[in-house]
């Protein structure tokens, strides 16, 4: 769907489809604005007798869809809504999807969108033009490339969004955030016999052929030996696909900047191995890589915005399997900090992938450092899906990771990262266990982070609950692409 602004709310002649906001009136007489009046006319009066009736009231997510014949837009839905107090940001999405899936069906060539024009006293009309993009971008999403008989997708419309020039910009960038996040669900979506190590790697090749700001460096199994990456590789051995470090640098600055460093896990599929998983839902286990679909998708977005800054993505890829060569628990490995690690369970690998693409990343000298990471069930247990988990050894950095996610909507909330709890990473045999037992499994798995973070700012999210849906909505989400995204434009701002 290709996005405009159009000023003049009153101009309806090119439209196919028309959409007009009604707020809720119970108990009093409604205001018609200019616009729906002038539909009103249109109609022949046909919305004012709807109103007198009783059909439209303007409660939240009521509508009427009106056809017209003549000059002028096919058809009009006039769509309540509700109670301009309580219209808040995620209201407004609904309300905007709940708008399309009223026309989808033969919307026509084209879409004016008046629901910017809302009453709303939380959202301004900017903002009301990124969460409609969101939105809408989000429900058009389908993806059904290996199916053999697919339904076929009638062209979608354009839609123009009423709103002035001043929201250009903020047009632009939402289009952008949205295209990252449909990247972001493809590649989280697709299974894990296409998207391998080598397959993100190809995503990264990809990034640096569409911009020239972008430079991608894919470090292969040898490289990593080399440099003492034992962790990393460890997760890897009993898979027949080579694990993969991908580094995407984008150079947006001004020369000397300190980059924001990004930094995803990307295990393209997890059995758990020698410490296997459970049958049953293991085929959701290829989502394991959505903290690297993020950075990759988020990564997409920065170079179709062109953000003036400097972002260093790094994507520890892997996929973890049992075999003969496999890792097994009770091994000892050395990571590239040179702290040794007792592996006492194989399936708390991201952490294992995780810890070397952190200690990598200190040769950037960051600004800050982010990690994404779809890392325990202990989160999910905690959050479900509607909220990811956040720790950080900077209290600055975590509050504007927060105030973010309260602004996309993609919202995280700040667990402790006290240092009591670091004593239940004790090992007998090395520096540090990979697991710290049955408590507070959120935490401890982002105690282990920290020791390979001291000599940055860095903040965990944990994605575990919000990466993906599971049952009959079965599909990644997209997130944290737009929370990444708010914070990389703030800095560049």
């Amino acid at each position: 769907m290709e996005f405009s602004l159009q000023q003049d709310a009153l101009d309806f002649n090119t439209a196919s489809s028309l959409i007009l906001p009604l707020a809720a009136f119970e108990g009093s007489e409604p205001v018609l604005s200019a616009s729906l009046a002038a539909a009103d006319q249109l109609l022949n009066g046909a919305i004012g007798q709807a109103i007198n009736s009783g059909d439209l009231t303007g409660k939240f997510k009521s509508s009427q869809l009106f056809f017209h014949a003549g000059a002028g837009p096919d058809r009009i839905l006039v769509m309540g809504s509700g109670d301009p107090a309580k219209l808040n940001g995620r209201k407004f999405g609904q309300l905007t999807q709940a708008a399309w899936s009223q026309i989808n069906t033969n919307p026509g060539t084209s879409v004016l969108n008046q629901l910017t024009n809302a009453d709303s006293a939380d959202l301004d009309t900017a903002n009301k033009v990124r969460l409609s993009i969101e939105a809408l971008v989000q429900a058009c999403y389908r993806f059904d490339q290996f199916k053999s008989e697919a339904k076929p997708q009638s062209a979608l419309p354009s839609m123009a969004l009423v709103a002035d020039a001043s929201s250009q910009t903020q047009l632009e960038q939402s289009t952008a955030t949205a295209q990252g996040m449909d990247l972001c669900r493809d590649l989280g979506n697709l299974p894990g016999n296409v998207c391998t190590p080598s397959y993100l790697a190809e995503q990264g090749h990809k990034l640096a052929a569409n911009s020239s700001k972008v430079t991608t460096q894919v470090l292969e199994e040898a490289e990593m030996e080399s440099l003492g990456m034992h962790s990393l590789l460890s997760v890897g051995k009993g898979s027949a696909e080579p694990s993969k470090l991908i580094i995407v640098n984008y150079q947006g600055g001004t020369e000397g900047a300190a980059p924001h460093v990004l930094v995803g896990k990307g295990i393209t599929f997890d059995t758990g191995g020698i410490s296997l998983k459970a049958g049953a839902a293991m085929d959701e286990m290829k989502f394991d890589m959505c903290g690297a679909a993020s950075v990759i998708g988020t990564m997409a977005a920065v170079v179709e915005m062109a953000l003036p800054i400097d972002i260093v993505a790094i994507v520890a890829a892997a996929e973890n399997m049992p075999s003969g060569k496999a890792t097994k628990p009770g091994d000892v490995v050395t990571s590239m900090s040179g702290l040794t690690i007792e592996i006492l369970n194989t399936d708390a690998e991201g952490r294992l992938v995780l810890c070397d693409a952190l200690t990598y990343g200190e040769r950037y000298k960051p600004a800050s450092v982010i990690d994404v990471a779809t890392l325990t069930g202990a989160a999910v247990a905690t959050f479900g899906s509607h909220v990811s988990a956040m720790l950080s050894n900077d209290d600055a950095l975590a509050a504007e990771l927060s105030d973010c996610g309260n602004a996309s909507l993609d919202q995280v909330w700040q667990l402790p990262l006290h240092d009591e709890y670091q004593h239940l990473l004790d090992s007998n045999f090395a520096d540090i266990a990979n697991i710290g037992g049955p408590r507070a499994g959120t935490i401890t798995a982002a105690c282990f982070l920290s020791r390979f973070t001291k000599k940055f700012k860095w903040a965990h999210l944990d994605i575990a609950g919000s990466a993906w849906n599971s049952g009959a909505a079965k599909s990644a989400t997209g997130r944290p692409v737009s929370l990444l995204l708010e914070y990389l434009r703030r800095k560049a701002a």
